[in-house]
């Protein structure tokens, strides 16, 4: 099977390890894997991979702590793992950059599925077009394309997280409209207001000149949010 997509595996766990480069190699990708941080540091400074499948409970520096250093130099995708799933590492993840968090036993499959998910909202060239599609919504230099769940800035691709192109498809579909925050999210009942919360902040960091003092994503106090377009 041809391959495109270089994955770096970062984990502790030699078994886990092994099986996640197998599986992942299986299904595709090009696969390399680390055993702490500084191995995966070493492993960066000669090859330029595309995503990531970061371990959260290492000996030594942690996946939190190394993905916090990680987003000061790259926006290279994320994808956190741990044996922990609360509420809170999931958030604390989610506000350190991460793309995207599986909580410890997962199906492999899960995996495979949301990397490619994330791969898929890649910063990137997008084709230019004479006329927007209809089923889009413009907003200042953006337009997000719902059939196609996809931001364009101009010609260019932006990356999103699919939480973050999950929200934005709910808030694009009511536009105009303020959506509640319990309304928001995948309906599964494992997303809490405030990982919302941190969704949208994201969110207004790559739509908004002062995410401070958003134009096009606001907050509707004691609702929810809402998304106005031009």
């Amino acid at each position: 099977m041809e391959s495109c997509d270089h994955i770096l595996v970062v984990d502790d766990d030699d078994r886990l390890r092994t099986l996640l480069q197998r599986f992942l190699r299986d299904n595709g990708f090009v696969v390399s894997v680390a055993a702490s941080a500084q191995a995966a540091r070493q492993l960066m400074q000669s090859i330029a991979f595309d995503a990531m499948v970061l371990d959260i409970m290492m000996p030594g520096e942690t996946g939190l702590s190394f993905i916090e250093s990680l987003r000061k130099s790259s926006d290279m995708p994320v994808l956190l793992i741990s044996a922990k799933g609360e509420a809170d590492d999931r958030i604390g993840g989610l506000e350190l950059g991460a793309d995207d968090y599986l909580s410890k036993p997962f199906d492999p499959r899960e995996l495979v599925a949301r990397l490619r998910s994330i791969l898929r909202r890649q910063s990137g060239p997008a084709q230019a077009t004479d006329v927007a599609p209809a089923n889009s919504i413009t907003f200042g230099r953006f337009r997000f394309d719902m059939d196609r769940a996809e931001l364009h800035e101009g010609e260019s691709l932006v990356r999103l997280a699919p939480g973050e192109s999950q929200l934005l498809m709910q808030l694009a579909k009511a536009s105009g409209e303020p959506v509640a925050r319990e309304e928001l999210g995948d309906g599964s009942g494992d997303v809490t207001t405030r990982s919302i919360d941190v969704q949208i902040a994201r969110l207004r960091r790559k739509i908004e000149e002062n995410p401070r003092f958003p134009r096009y994503l606001q907050t509707i106090r004691g609702v929810g949010y809402v998304l106005l377009s031009d």
